[in-house]
């Protein structure tokens, strides 16, 4: 009976390793395709990160120009708006030959201070906005510049064009955020395939602990059937 006892124990350990067997490649399967998984993830997050820090570093340029561009044309609404050059508007008669008139020194000056400051903008503006400043400094410089009407004109221009550069700015601030939130996804799904690929590991190393341990007791069984054997015998 003893003989018996021990026997059942050897198979049902040997069907444990057998089992264990199986599932140390299932789990040897499953790491494999992790590892795989996270270097394609590696990969993406590496060309992810380049791909935003130079949205980044281009995002940053664009700001600074923007800004520089919302200074300029808030000046240009300033300079044209003016108290002063209102009421030499006013002051401004036509004179006997009113297509020749002269234009009086400081609504030329209020004129060509805002071409200066529209020229400067334009000179540094990104070049999806330089047409834009083009139609600005066209009106400007052109024959019906320095009328009260292409001042007020010029005004309504520059005022949408300021919407538009702040609502580019939205526009840009939202796609840089989605950046961010896109690395971030992508650092913790790293994470999460580093986790379970320590836990396939872990997992691996106790069943074939489990394996060696089974086998050593299924030696120390088959010792003592033999034992068993050869005290029956004797």
């Amino acid at each position: 009976r003893e003989v018996t006892a021990l026997t059942d124990s050897i198979e049902a350990k040997t069907e444990a390793i057998g089992t264990l067997g199986v599932s140390i490649v299932t789990m040897k399967a499953d790491l494999t395709d992790t590892e795989a998984a996270l270097i394609a993830d590696q990969q993406f997050l590496k060309e992810l990160d380049q791909s935003c820090k130079t949205k980044t570093a281009e995002w940053e340029e664009r700001m600074k120009t923007r800004a520089e561009e919302l200074v300029a044309l808030a000046d240009t609404i300033k300079i044209l708006n003016d108290d002063d050059a209102l009421d030499l508007f006013k002051k401004t008669l036509p004179g006997a030959s009113s297509s020749f008139v002269q234009l009086s020194a400081g609504v030329a000056r209020s004129r060509a201070r805002a071409i200066d400051i529209l020229q400067g903008a334009r000179d540094a503006a990104a070049d999806d906005d330089r047409t834009q400043l083009d139609l600005l400094l066209l009106a400007l410089t052109g024959k019906k510049g320095a009328s009260r009407g292409m001042f007020d004109k010029v005004i309504k221009m520059v005022d949408e064009m300021i919407q538009v550069l702040k609502k580019e700015q939205t526009d840009d601030d939202n796609k840089h955020e989605y950046c961010s939130l896109q690395l971030d996804a992508a650092e913790d799904r790293k994470k999460e395939l580093e986790h379970t690929i320590h836990g396939h590991e872990t997992a691996i190393d106790a069943a074939t602990e489990a394996m060696a341990t089974l086998g050593d007791e299924i030696t120390a069984l088959e010792k003592g059937i033999k034992d068993l054997d050869k005290s029956v015998a004797e």
